[in-house]
């Protein structure tokens, strides 16, 4: 088993900044998956910012990176800017998510500063 999600991520879809490590695990992106939603939100962000550092860069799939801004906002429904973040990487993303980053910058507003 990989020691972190951030090290299991590397291993399935790479880093665009560092190496990806040797590894004899199985890479079997379901298990991924299952790590992913279970992993607390500390676990989850570590991996979005070592990975993405820069939002619109990095090679998790969008499909990852938007599963997991989800989970870490149902874990953490009331921090503006955790609101803002996952609005700018939706709105970076796709214009098929506009609406919803829409609805998190609204949010975050609501909330106040963070």
């Amino acid at each position: 088993m990989h020691r972190t999600l951030t090290e299991h991520a590397r291993c399935l879809y790479g880093d665009e900044y560092r190496p990806t490590p040797e590894c004899d695990l199985p890479h079997v992106e379901h298990f991924f998956v299952e790590e992913l939603t279970f992993a607390d939100a500390d676990a989850v962000l570590a991996m979005l910012r070592e990975l993405c550092p820069h939002v619109a860069d990095g090679l998790l799939p969008v499909w990852v990176r938007n599963l997991s801004y989800r989970l870490v906002l149902l874990q953490r429904p009331d921090d503006p800017a955790l609101l803002r973040e996952a609005a700018l990487n939706l709105s970076l993303h796709g214009p098929d998510w506009d609406d919803i980053a829409e609805e998190l910058t609204r949010r975050a507003d609501a909330l106040g500063t963070g």
